[in-house]
């Protein structure tokens, strides 16, 4: 969840602060911070699930 907060979230709410500033500086800036952080977390995030349903397999297979 932090991880959709961080490459969405906070480019959403930046650009909502571009546009009632109409300073763009913000948007560009919380492009490259959502990136820089939401692009890993999601990498972490997906490894993560995939070796969780990969230990459920093997644990169902078990059975």
């Amino acid at each position: 969840m932090a991880s959709w907060f961080a490459l969405v979230g906070q480019l959403v709410f930046f650009i909502g602060v571009s546009m009632f500033t109409g300073n763009w500086r913000f948007a560009m800036w919380s492009f490259m911070v959502s990136m820089l952080a939401g692009v890993p977390s999601m990498i972490r995030t997906v490894q993560a699930q995939k070796k969780a349903n990969n230990e459920l397999e093997s644990t169902y297979k078990n059975s």
